[in-house]
């Protein structure tokens, strides 16, 4: 399932995370793993090759944490904002052999390559994929009855904390919530100065870490671990 890195079919421009963004002081301990050696190398595989093109994807400490996340939920019914090209949907149902995920991605490229690998690991059956905005989507989802046990959200940063009420409500009392790069660049720790020009996505994502850490709804840790995870638990 290796893929041509020197394929610059996407047009997607996204600064290589693996190489030059943050990075926790742990992050060496912490990788994807399967029981199945050849799945493993399978997503870490497919991984390295969308980061070498700058297409965006999660960093292998992301998908450790991520998956560990879910797989201590005993998670069955998974809700992912932003598919990208289906690696971390295929680490998920990967690490959860029982679970189903519903997956969202507004770019049409992005989201055949996601199907194709989906296909190639096995999981169509147990993936649903989504073209769409995700916030039109999952207010459909909402009217639909639809819930689940986990949410991972990795989609536009600036629309967490318009998100957060409606994936609240589509997540069931002790589920679990997770939102990437919240600590993106090390802007919201202070470790590194907001580029003029990003002031308005570090700002949003502020409102969001201070939206979520005060719900009372539900109970929310920080992690310093890839671009910085904010996970929630819901309560009631």
């Amino acid at each position: 399932m290796e893929e041509n890195t020197q394929d610059k079919a996407y047009d997607y421009a996204h600064r290589n995370t693996d190489r030059d963004a943050r990075r926790s002081s742990v992050s060496r301990y912490n990788r994807y793993r399967h029981p199945d050696k050849a799945y493993e190398d399978m997503v870490e595989s497919l991984r390295m090759s969308y980061a070498d093109r700058e297409i965006p994807v999660s960093s292998d400490e992301t998908l450790c944490v991520v998956c560990m996340l879910a797989r201590l939920k005993g998670a069955r019914d998974i809700l992912e904002l932003g598919t990208a090209t289906g690696v971390s949907g295929t680490a998920l149902l990967g690490s959860l052999p029982e679970a189903k995920l519903t997956t969202i991605e507004r770019r049409e490229d992005f989201l055949a390559k996601a199907q194709e690998n989906f296909s190639k690991a096995g999981l169509k059956a147990r993936a649903e994929c989504i073209l769409g905005d995700a916030g039109a989507e999952i207010q459909r989802l909402l009217k639909e009855g639809k819930s689940y046990d986990f949410i991972f959200m990795d989609c536009a940063k600036v629309q967490y904390i318009k998100y957060l009420p409606v994936l609240k409500n589509l997540l069931r009392p002790g589920g679990v919530l997770v939102a990437d790069d919240v600590l993106i660049y090390g802007w919201a720790t202070g470790e590194n100065k907001v580029p003029q020009k990003r002031h308005m996505l570090a700002q949003h994502i502020q409102e969001y870490i201070d939206a979520v850490t005060a719900d009372e709804d539900l109970y929310t840790a920080v992690l310093d671990q890839g671009d910085g995870l904010a996970v929630s638990i819901r309560l009631r």
